[in-house]
Parts: structure tokens; C-alpha cells; sequence
């Protein structure tokens, strides 16, 4: 049989037909290959989060060094290692041509690591920025902490060495020749800007040994040296050309020579940049010295007079003279003046230099202590007397401190001074000047009775004694001084009295504040003297001895009025053993050839052992 005919697998589709198999292969691969790579990035994207961790993300930099791809821990060593002493070490400063070391670990200033490392960490979820990650860095800035007070402490004490105050061009006169001085501009170091700059350099990481440059401002100055040669050939210059007449109302006459005038010259900026050219009073008066007392009558102060048990103010007497300040005025026109010059000086009032109202206003009014202390005539005598002459009439502000030392100078014969005994090293010798411990002793007592502040006083090594003992004093010029201050709220007038082979008194005036009592206690830790044996060979004073011993004298302050007890204060002192001094005569030389220490013997005998030298008991 036949089989039935296959059916055609080439008919033509039916117009119409839903289906187009062909296209629809080919579109669906299209589809996927874009799909498939999103899926390959994604996957590898997660991947790579998923390696990455919490490490620091990849090519991290924080002031070149290289974290990138560590772990916090080993990102913080790496950074502890590299970067942290470069921000603690110190750095040199230059400003201008100024140099300096600015010292980070003086002023607090560290590398906060830990803050570091969390300000790089945390890994970018952008795909992009990750992406751009494998082929570029990441630059982080470092966590800086510090004390910002001490970091400008710092720049200020730099800034001392590089600030510069402005010099203006100026004049420089030498005895008689005067020359222009150029100017110096001034600097000053901008703080606020060297503060940034500062941290910008240690936030960057830098090189110690690099110098970090800090900015500079200039300060102009105000007169140039135009002004100032400007200022030399108008007005200088003609000055010193020649001596000027200063003429009085009354005909009297004084120079005032070049020298005089150049001492004179004031120089100042001026408007405009111009240098002012002016001429000091004071310096007036000093150039023309004692020839101004030619002019007018001198003023007389006012002054205390003591009679009997009373103290008066003098009035003061206002003199008359050249006004110093109007003849400055007056000469400076005339200094530009060709030769002969010639100024007229007008005669004015000259106050006193102490006036009647400002010794009424010290308050010295009545006695406030007094004390007397009795010598033999003698050089130590004239001594006394010209301490004494010098010191009297003295007055002692309120708060001021009184030295003895200090007020009368140096006490030589120049001074009026002659040798008289002191006690030098622990033996009684000569020197000028000596006995000047007796007034000492006077003013220390009256000091003691007025109620005043003892400063400095010394008691001498050994009693002696004409003074009570504890309540003395000894003085040396230029090392040991009696120093009391005036606590009172009133003046103190020092008088002195001086007779002839018998006494000084030095007596307090001013305003009585307390009654002062003096007790002295028993003589306690008694020495007594050892035995020095000296070679007489004229040098050696031989000394007595005297026992030592200690003693405490106590200051009782009362109301002048009721008698109540205010306060005590206690003095101690301590006196050494003076030694007794045997001067022993010196043993006489041996002859030649003979044996030191040893007699001359005849030949042929032993030598005596008598022989000793003799020493005085």
C-alpha cells in the first residue's frame, strides 16, 4: 500500500499567524549578556566589600604614609611610628631673618591616632568611588590635638625676638657735631596668620628639619631721612654755630655756649613726618650752672627749728629766677639767628622745692623719743661729731626707709673722718672712721622708743659696756648698716646733739604713737673667754677678756593715753667670749750655721735643754 504523503514542512505561514520564532531567537540573547555582567559586577562588588571588612579603605594617605588595606590596629601603629613624631619633634620658625624652634610637645600638641584612624576607616559604598579607588589615592588630613594657649604662648615669646618697634631717622649730636641717623623700619609678626601656618605644617606632616616660614608685617616709620636732614640744615647746624648772650630784666648777664646748646637739643616727629627740634628746660638750667644764681634771689625751703622741748616749722621764701621753660621757648628762634645772638630772660617766681604747707602736712609736732649714750674724748669723739653734724636735721618720710650707711656716704678722711678704734676680726684694731658704732647704738635706741620698724641693725661681736646690753648697734660702711622704716603715718625729724668728750643725743620728732617700755632679761648661756698667746711683733693688742653671753630684750608697745598693753617684740642677741690676747715676744733669730730653735754652744759641750723660749704667763 502507498503510504499517505508527508506534510509540507516549507508551507508558507498563514497571514496573519501571532508567532515569529525567528526574530524571537535572536532578540533573547541580547537581553541576558547585559544581565549577566550586572550580576558579575555585583557579585564582585560585594565581594570586595566583604574582603574589605573594617579595613582602612585601599591607597589611603594621611600625610604620606600609607594606611590603605590595614586594619585599625595596624593603621594606628603605622601611624604612631611615621607620623606622630614627625608632628611632636620640633620644628624651626623663620620670620624674616629671624629663626626660632617652635617645641610641639612643650605645648600639648600630639597626633590623636585613634581619631586619625576613624576619620580614614569606614569603607565608600558608591560603586564609582571604589571603583576610582584601585587607581588613586585617598587623601585623609591627620587629627591634631593641643593646647591652643600654650601654642601662643609660644608665638608670643618668638614674636619678641622678631617684633621691632619702628626707628625714626633722627640726629646725633657729639659735642658739637651733629649727624643724621637713618631710619629702621619696623616688623611685626602676624600671630593669627603664623598660628595657621603652624598648624597647616603640622597637619601636613612635614619634614622637622624643614623651617616653617611664618608671615610678616612691616611698620612704617614716621619721619625719614629727608626729614631729618632737612631738620639738621634749617635748625641744627645754625644752633652750634655760635655761643648765645642770655640777658636778664636787671641787666645781668650768663653764656650759654655751643656745647650748652647741644646737650640742650630735643628731637621729636612731627606732623606731617617733619623731625621737631625743641630744647629741654632741665638741661638749660644745667648748661648754664651756677651762672643762673646771678639771676634774681634763690628760694629757701621750708625747715623745722627745735627750741627747748618744741618743734616749729620755718616758713619757706619763694625766690625769684629765669623761668627755664620760658627761655626755652624764647632761645629756640634765636638759635637760628646768625652771630652776635643774644636772649632776654624774664625774671618769675621760683617756688621752694619744700614748702610751708608740705612740712605742716608731715605731722612732726612733739618728741617722740630721745636717748643719750656718754664716750671719752678722742678720734672716735670727732668721728662722732661729723656723723652726727651730717645726720642732723634729717626727715624721714612716712614708709621710707632710713639708712645710715646709705644717707651719709662714704666715711673717709675726705669726708671728715680720722682712724679711731674698731674691732675687725675679733681683735680692737684702728680704722678711719672708727667709732661711729656709738652713734649707731644712740639712733638704735631712739629708733627702739619711738615705736618704729627695726630693718637691719647688727650688735657688735662683744659686749661692751657703755651700751645697754641687746639694745645696740655697729655699723661699717659698705657691709654692715643700721636700717629702721618710718611705719608711722607722720614724718620723723632727726635732731642731734653733740658735746665736746662727754655725749650724743639723738632725739625723734614727729607724732607720738605708742609708750615703749624695755625689759631685759637675765644674762643666759655664759662663755667664758679662752687665752690666745700672739708674736709681739707690733701688730699684736694684747686683750683683757670678757665673759659672753646671750640676753633677750623685749619691746612692750602701750596707748599713749590708757597705758594698755598693744604688742611686744623680742630681741635676741648673742655676744661671744672676748678672748683674753697675750702678746708673746718673738723669739730672737739663730746665728749662722746653727740649728733653728737651738742656742749657740761651745765646742764641744752638749747643748743645754734650758734653753726654751720664754712665753709670758
Amino acid at each position: 500500500p502507498m503510504a499517505a504523503p508527508a506534510a509540507d514542512t516549507h508551507a508558507t505561514p498563514t497571514v496573519g499567524a501571532t508567532e515569529q520564532p525567528t526574530r524571537s531567537r535572536w532578540r533573547r540573547p541580547a537581553v541576558l549578556v547585559p544581565a549577566g555582567l550586572l550580576l558579575v559586577l555585583g557579585v564582585a562588588y560585594g565581594a570586595d566589600l566583604l574582603v574589605a571588612g573594617d579595613d582602612v579603605p585601599r591607597n589611603t594617605v594621611v600625610a604620606g604614609v600609607d594606611i590603605g588595606g590595614l586594619s585599625p590596629s595596624a593603621a594606628a601603629t603605622a601611624l604612631s611610628d611615621q607620623l606622630a613624631p614627625r608632628v611632636t619633634a620640633d620644628h624651626v620658625l623663620v620670620a624674616d631673618d629671624v629663626q626660632g624652634v617652635l617645641s610641639p610637645a612643650t605645648a600639648g600638641i600630639t597626633l590623636d591616632v585613634d581619631g586619625t584612624v576613624q576619620a580614614a576607616s569606614g569603607q565608600p559604598l558608591n560603586p564609582w568611588t571604589r571603583l576610582v579607588s584601585l587607581f588613586g589615592e585617598r587623601e585623609v588630613e591627620p587629627v591634631i590635638t593641643g593646647d591652643e594657649t600654650a601654642l601662643t604662648a609660644q608665638l608670643d615669646a618668638f614674636a619678641e625676638t622678631v617684633d621691632r618697634a619702628p626707628a625714626d631717622a633722627g640726629i646725633a649730636v657729639e659735642g658739637t657735631t651733629a649727624t643724621v641717623v637713618p631710619p629702621v623700619t619696623g616688623r611685626q609678626l602676624d600671630r593669627t596668620a603664623a598660628a595657621e601656618a603652624v598648624t597647616e605644617a603640622l597637619a601636613s606632616g612635614g619634614d622637622p628639619e624643614t623651617p616653617i616660614e611664618l608671615p610678616v608685617d612691616t611698620v612704617d616709620v614716621q619721619v625719614d631721612e629727608a626729614a631729618a636732614q632737612q631738620a639738621l640744615d634749617d635748625v641744627v647746624t645754625p644752633a652750634l654755630a655760635a655761643p648765645v648772650t642770655v640777658t636778664g630784666d636787671d641787666g645781668t648777664t650768663a653764656e650759654l655756649d655751643p656745647e650748652g646748646i647741644a646737650g640742650a637739643l630735643v628731637f621729636a616727629a612731627g606732623d606731617g613726618g617733619a623731625l621737631d627740634v625743641s630744647l629741654d628746660p632741665g638741661a638749660l638750667q644745667t648748661a648754664l650752672g651756677d651762672q643762673l644764681g646771678d639771676f634774681g634771689t634763690p628760694a629757701e625751703d621750708a625747715r623745722f627749728e627745735v627750741t627747748g622741748d618744741s618743734i616749729a616749722v620755718v616758713p619757706s621764701v619763694d625766690g625769684t629766677g629765669v623761668d627755664p621753660n620760658a627761655l626755652a621757648a624764647s632761645l629756640l628762634p634765636v638759635l637760628q639767628q646768625p652771630e652776635p645772638r643774644e636772649v632776654t630772660a624774664s625774671l618769675g617766681a621760683v617756688p621752694a622745692d619744700f614748702t610751708t604747707d608740705e612740712a605742716n602736712a608731715l605731722g612732726i609736732v612733739e618728741q617722740v623719743s630721745s636717748f643719750t649714750t656718754n664716750f671719752t674724748s678722742g678720734a672716735s669723739g670727732t668721728n662722732i661729731r661729723v656723723v652726727a653734724e651730717f645726720v642732723d636735721g634729717a626727715v624721714v618720710l612716712p614708709g621710707e626707709t632710713f639708712s645710715l650707711n646709705g644717707y651719709t656716704g662714704p666715711r673717709g678722711e675726705a669726708e671728715g673722718y680720722v682712724p679711731a678704734g674698731v674691732i675687725n676680726n675679733g681683735e680692737f684694731t684702728q680704722a678711719v672712721g672708727g667709732g661711729i658704732s656709738q652713734f649707731a647704738t644712740t639712733m638704735f635706741n631712739a629708733v627702739f622708743f619711738a615705736g618704729l620698724e627695726d630693718v637691719y641693725h647688727k650688735p657688735h661681736s662683744y659686749y661692751i659696756s657703755r651700751y645697754p646690753a641687746g639694745r645696740e648697734a655697729t655699723v661699717y660702711y659698705d657691709s654692715i648698716d643700721l636700717q629702721w622704716r618710718n611705719d608711722s603715718p607722720t614724718g620723723i625729724y632727726v635732731q642731734t646733739e653733740w658735746v665736746a668728750g662727754g655725749s650724743i643725743t639723738v632725739t625723734f620728732w614727729g607724732t607720738r604713737r605708742y609708750e615703749i617700755e624695755s625689759v631685759s632679761s637675765d644674762r643666759y648661756n655664759v662663755r667664758t673667754p679662752v687665752v690666745q698667746e700672739k708674736p709681739d711683733d707690733g701688730s699684736c693688742n694684747p686683750q683683757g677678756g670678757a665673759n659672753g653671753f646671750d640676753i633677750t630684750v623685749t619691746r612692750i608697745f602701750e596707748d599713749p593715753v590708757s597705758g594698755a598693753q598693744i604688742s611686744t617684740e623680742d630681741f635676741q642677741t648673742r655676744y661671744a667670749a672676748e678672748p683674753v690676747i697675750r702678746c708673746v715676744p718673738v723669739e730672737a733669730p739663730a746665728p749662722s750655721g746653727t740649728a733653728p730653735g737651738a742656742p749657740a754652744q761651745p765646742t764641744g759641750r752638749r747643748p743645754s735643754r734650758v734653753g726654751r723660749p720664754w712665753r709670758a704667763a
